[in-house]
């Protein structure tokens, strides 16, 4: 057969298709943008046949590209923006609402009546997630509360809940599968990450009837298989991730202690801690990193709201640069004896602070100050939030004496300036890949290594390929004095500082 494995990633903004041979090398892919609809003020939703046209689209034009039929693919794996809810009509399939996106942040308000009933520490307990508009359980609750007739239909089971994984297999097998994997199934506040089931207490508590939810099941698992009518053949679908877990597989981030971030929009921060649930004391996420043959491997999450979006926002808001490829070289102009901090709160602070009131600042400036100043500003600020992340990580769990090693990817890391920096602020080395495709990579090899076209866990690991390794050359000294100045300035920043 080749091996060949196609990767649907169904992302925020755009959905892709990658076709992968037997070396993991891609050989076509397909990609597709869909419309954002932004209702009110803070409200971000998707139209779900949209997004399912899209990944048909996506999908179809990878296999042309590749010169394959759907009969030469041995497996589907998908990966997808997580948190985002569907819910649609078990009888005919039909969403009853827009999607709700992971953004969006509606239900800001439940969150804080839900705080105030002192509920969030149970939350926490079984989910190892905070009670925050982010996560899909209240914005399921507030679908089912304000589409009419909604929660007494799915109460008798004419209704399916789903985050896009399961809304993308329900269609792809023709309403033969419902279900999900514990990746998904964790980000939802719904799920009991020790128990890996559905949690009663919390379903009782959001008012989410039980028959609505899909089955839970292992990351490389037997989801269903493709209508033939939709590729020309029947293709089984075997994987299936969250997309920030995905690209943790796709580093290979296999054994605790290894740590991917990806710099894309925001920017996400994975570390794995092997069967250990290590519950946060520093306000990061405990989350399912995969389940593989019915073993759960936990990691503790960091996210950042803004990384790329600040380089967005120097081109489209300031004007500053041309090209986002362009800020590196602009950075690496930048007057050394000043400290210029941007702390990027546009959308408020994400982990560890949690502060959605916080809004952006910037600090240290002089009449010298000018795009170079500002471009450092931005980059180095995603540098001092890794840099949060990994600090609060190391509280939380302890390396045992190894060396942290960041594994990257995500668009912001082709620049060269930015990885420096990055393993500067850290004192750490940071290892860009060959494959920058990890996200997409992660489904594909679950899906592949599932179909038995692809090698284990072990194999896959020793084929991860290292293309550039960043190691740290700044002096303690001006370490210490840059980290204590971005300290300072988001302590200033945050909406009680």
């Amino acid at each position: 057969m080749g091996g060949y494995v196609l990767a649907i990633d169904q992302g925020t903004t755009s959905s892709r298709a990658i076709v992968f041979d037997g070396k993991q090398k891609v050989v076509g892919s397909g990609q597709k943008e869909f419309t954002q609809h932004f209702p009110q003020s803070g409200w971000v939703e998707h139209d779900p046949e949209e997004i399912w046209d899209s990944v048909v689209w996506s999908v179809k034009a990878a296999l042309k590209k590749a010169g394959l039929a759907a009969s030469d693919i041995s497996a589907i794996g998908i990966t997808n923006q997580r948190e985002t809810v569907v819910v649609w009509e078990r009888e005919s399939g039909r969403p009853i609402h827009n999607a709700i996106v992971w953004q969006d942040r509606r239900t800001a308000s439940y969150c804080e009546k839900l705080k105030k009933q002192d509920l969030e520490k149970t939350f926490t307990r079984k989910t190892g997630l905070l009670l925050d508009p982010y996560f899909s359980g209240t914005k399921l609750s507030w679908m089912l509360s304000n589409v009419k007739g909604a929660r007494a239909r799915a109460a008798h089971g004419h209704l399916c809940f789903g985050t896009i994984d399961t809304f993308l297999i329900w269609r792809l097998t023709g309403g033969k599968s419902h279900v999900t994997d514990a990746t998904n199934a964790s980000r939802t506040l719904m799920y009991n990450i020790a128990s890996n089931a559905w949690d009663d207490e919390l379903l009782d508590i959001l008012r989410v009837p039980k028959a609505m939810l899909p089955d839970v099941l292992d990351c490389a698992a037997d989801f269903g298989v493709t209508e033939k009518g939709l590729f020309g053949a029947e293709i089984p679908i075997l994987g299936v991730a969250g997309d920030q877990q995905a690209a943790t597989i796709g580093q290979a981030c296999f054994e605790p202690g290894m740590m991917k971030s990806t710099y894309g929009t925001g920017c996400f921060a994975l570390l794995n801690t092997g069967t250990d649930m290590v519950r946060s004391k520093n306000r990061l996420l405990t989350t399912i990193a995969y389940r593989l043959d019915g073993e759960t491997t936990y990691a503790l999450e960091g996210s950042i709201f803004i990384a790329g979006a600040a380089v967005q926002w120097l081109r489209d808001g300031l004007k500053v640069i041309k090209a986002a490829p362009d800020t590196g070289d602009l950075a690496a102009k930048a007057d050394p004896t000043q400290n210029v901090y941007l702390v990027p709160a546009f959308t408020g602070l994400g982990a560890p602070h949690w502060d959605p009131d916080a809004r952006a600042a910037i600090y240290g400036m002089t009449r010298n100050t000018g795009p170079a100043e500002f471009a450092r500003a931005a980059l180095e600020a995603v540098c001092y939030q890794t840099r949060d992340l990994l600090d609060a990580m190391h509280k939380d769990w302890k390396a045992n004496g190894k060396e942290t090693v960041l594994r990257v990817d995500g668009g912001m890391v082709a620049s060269d300036w930015t990885m420096q920096r990055l393993s500067d602020i850290l004192d750490a080395p940071v290892d860009r890949p060959t494959i920058l495709e990890t996200t997409a990579l992660g489904a594909a090899w679950l899906a592949g290594q599932r179909a038995g076209v692809w090698p284990d866990r072990k194999g896959f690991a020793k084929s991860w390929a290292r293309d550039t390794r960043f190691e740290p050359k700044m002096d303690e000294k001006t370490r210490a004095v840059k980290i204590k100045g971005w300290k300072d300035a988001v302590r200033r920043t945050l909406s009680n500082g």
